[in-house]
């Protein structure tokens, strides 16, 4: 992935680079020149510009040749018909063209594979890029099967005998097809611009569908031209950009990359509305911060909105709930557990903020059903490395009882004062005999002493939920070694390996999904009742 330098801006400043991008949103008004932004880009990517678009493939183009984009299918067709001057296809769209393409491709890939056989060489059956199309769109279609017949592309549907061409499949399936075989075809590391992702496509399958298409292509960037912003908010490693204004006799553009939004202003505030989905806060960023990153692949049903700190969110969610009268979306909020009270947490529920049963974020991977999927899935044996990250979480938690308990008192002195001294007071003798008993209304050393027994006791039980519960050490996702026990060489590939999973649909992402939320306890208070 190589930097993007997005178009001139009108005012006159450098444009802007994007750096390693993995996605990028272009969002703006109507008129924006939102398209015309995308014309520049295609422009400056040269070589490495891929554009797709099914509501353009589905339809005649008429294309000189000198417009068609090197490694376009366009110009793959053309090239594969240059090939065959007996044999001309005659395809008047992008979509029939495609179709060909890959049946071309795939006969070539069969006929080496002959010759191979033929002089008795050793070689593996061709996976070619059709097969992948055709699994691919039957897991987003598993009612409907492909079928390849006398060099097209037939189908059928579960409980009906008869098969068909692609004419009579509807637009939404045509353009799934579309855009698994395209994206296939686009060159290495290139930049694929794709206009209006959403148009044909339900918004059930888009963000899986275009999960999986991305991850078909981990080298290339893709450029989402679009007014979907559900759509938008769905993408983990997005860079949006909005587009304000286009100024045609300069040929520049008044636009902005859109930093996480700070307060529930009135941008945000109609960005959310336009999900048309419940509305998740949460602490962090988008891009850089484990909420902003984990979150959205686990409540899935939500629009999720990372506002920066703990208080933001807090106000975010009694804000926005206060206007639900007018948008009649619900919203929740996700803080850290931190060094917070049984008091505190049941306080923060009751205001639809969830606490998780672990400290901080971090710690949900590190929870028994993460660690074991991430195992499964590594091909290693879930139990044993389950067993020997509990042991050494365990160890590390024994050393540092008498600091996490000192930080657990801190915490609570700090809460308890505010609390106290936010009474009020009819004179300044009054509020001083107040905080001369402070101390012993507190009894700071009793709690700790308290603590330091409870502590002591999860670690002779073995109770490694309560462990979790209670350590905050930024450093302990790391010293686990758990993964390298997974087979990883460091905590960040373990975090991305955990993501990666999540992006996709299979029994570990189910675990990992399931033991999350579960330490939310989201069932107990109502939140899924919501969606």
């Amino acid at each position: 992935m190589n930097a993007i330098t997005l178009p001139p801006r009108s005012d006159g400043q450098p444009a802007i680079v994007l750096q390693s991008s993995r996605q990028i949103t272009i969002i703006g008004a109507n008129g924006a020149g939102k398209s015309r932004f995308c014309n520049q880009l295609v422009k400056s990517l040269g070589n490495k510009a891929f554009r797709i678009s099914a509501l353009r493939a589905m339809f005649p183009q008429d294309v000189a040749r000198q417009d068609i984009l090197p490694g376009s299918i366009d110009d793959r067709f053309e090239r594969l018909n240059a090939l065959s001057p007996q044999v001309k296809n005659t395809s008047v769209n992008e979509f029939d063209r495609l179709t060909y393409v890959m049946l071309i491709d795939e006969f070539h890939d069969l006929m080496n594979y002959k010759a191979h056989l033929l002089m008795n060489e050793p070689i593996e059956f061709p996976k070619t890029k059709l097969d992948t199309v055709v699994r691919v769109w039957q897991e987003v279609f598993p009612r409907n099967k492909v079928l390849r017949e006398n060099g097209r592309l037939l189908f059928s549907t579960e409980g009906h005998d008869d098969t068909y061409s692609a004419l009579r499949l509807s637009d939404g399936e045509k353009a799934v097809l579309y855009y698994i075989g395209a994206v296939l075809y686009a060159m290495p590391d290139a930049a694929i611009i794709v206009d209006d992702p959403e148009v044909f496509i339900h918004s059930s399958i888009m963000r899986t569908l275009w999960n999986v298409i991305e991850e078909m292509r981990p080298d290339c960037t893709f450029i989402y031209n679009t007014h979907d912003v559900d759509f938008a908010s769905s993408r983990v490693d997005n860079q949006c950009v909005w587009v304000k204004s286009f100024d045609p006799e300069h040929l520049t553009w008044d636009y902005e990359v859109m930093p996480s939004s700070q307060d529930l202003d009135d941008a945000l505030y109609y960005e959310l509305l336009g999900s048309r989905k419940p509305v998740l806060f949460l602490e962090g960023d988008e891009t850089h911060s484990l909420d902003g990153r984990l979150y959205p692949l686990i409540f899935t049903d939500h629009t999720v909105k990372p506002l920066g700190s703990c208080n933001r969110v807090i106000e975010a969610v009694r804000s926005f709930n206060a206007l639900n009268g007018l948008h009649h979306l619900d919203s929740w909020g996700i803080v850290d557990r931190d060094r917070r009270s049984l008091q505190e947490v049941d306080y923060l529920r009751k205001k639809k903020i969830l606490v998780p049963e672990v400290a901080e974020v971090e710690n949900l991977f590190l929870l028994e059903g993460v660690i074991k999927a991430v195992a499964a899935h590594r091909h290693k044996k879930p139990d044993e490395v389950f067993a020997k990250v509990r042991h050494s979480i365990e160890a590390m938690f024994s050393h540092d009882v008498k600091i996490q308990a000192l930080e657990h008192v801190r915490h609570m002195v700090k809460h308890e004062a505010e609390m106290r001294v936010d009474r009020k007071f009819t004179n300044i003798t009054a509020l001083e005999d107040h905080l001369v008993d402070l101390v012993k209304e507190i009894n700071p050393r009793a709690a700790y002493e308290a603590r330091c027994r409870d502590f002591r006791r999860y670690v002779a039980q073995h109770d490694y939920n309560a462990i979790l519960r209670v350590y905050n050490q930024k450093q302990m996702l790391g010293n686990s070694n758990v993964a390298a026990l997974c087979g990883l060489q460091r905590k960040e590939d373990y975090i991305k390996c955990v993501l990666t999973i999540l992006k996709g649909r299979s029994p570990e992402a189910q675990q990992i999904r399931e033991t999350i939320r579960a330490c939310f306890e989201v069932d107990k208070l109502g939140f899924d009742s919501q969606i």
